[in-house]
């Protein structure tokens, strides 16, 4: 069976071309992400694996349900992967989509864990040598790991720096033992 992301991938494609050419990056954003949180909930799994109701009853139910969060175009997209048979896909199409959107806008979600909590001068030049190296405007999500004992654990995406005592201690104990 084919992975879900590259099932899920045209449709994500389709919608943030959609939104980048109707100037709705962050509208589409909001509800792809109302969409994602109700498809993850155990009884719309229950009303959409039903093979008793029609796609079109499921689309309406997967509507009714988003309520005022979906404008007609995003009710639309709902009825297009109702469909299809695609409407369990939406967390990754949501994952996908803002992926596409944090490469349009230059901008990366990096999370930033410590040891001890960082005063804002620290952060705010953790922010600056990250910008320089990522080459994009980065958005910080501090979080106090006491686990650490000091230093800098970084996330952004794929790529993790490990500056942090932990990780250091732990390379060298690798080193020591090969």
């Amino acid at each position: 069976m084919a992975e879900l992301s590259t099932v899920a991938r045209p449709y994500a494609k389709a919608a943030f071309e959609y939104a980048l050419a109707a100037g709705d990056l962050a509208g589409w954003s909001a509800q792809l992400s109302t969409a994602a949180a109700v498809a993850r909930q155990d009884v719309i799994k229950k009303v959409l694996a039903s093979p008793a109701m029609t796609t079109d009853q499921q689309a309406q139910t997967f509507i009714d349900v988003c309520g005022d969060a979906l404008n007609d175009k995003g009710q639309n997209f709902i009825r297009v992967l109702a469909k299809n048979k695609r409407l369990t896909l939406l967390p990754q199409i949501a994952v996908i989509f803002e992926a596409h959107k944090a490469a349009q806008e230059k901008s990366v979600d990096v999370e930033l864990s410590t040891a001890f909590e960082l005063d804002a001068s620290a952060q705010q030049s953790l922010v600056q040598a990250l910008s320089g190296k990522l080459q994009r405007e980065v958005k910080v999500t501090a979080v106090v790991d006491k686990e650490l004992l000091g230093g800098v654990l970084i996330r952004a995406g794929d790529l993790v720096i490990d500056g942090s005592v932990r990780g250091r201690l732990a390379k060298l104990a690798e080193a020591m033992n090969s």
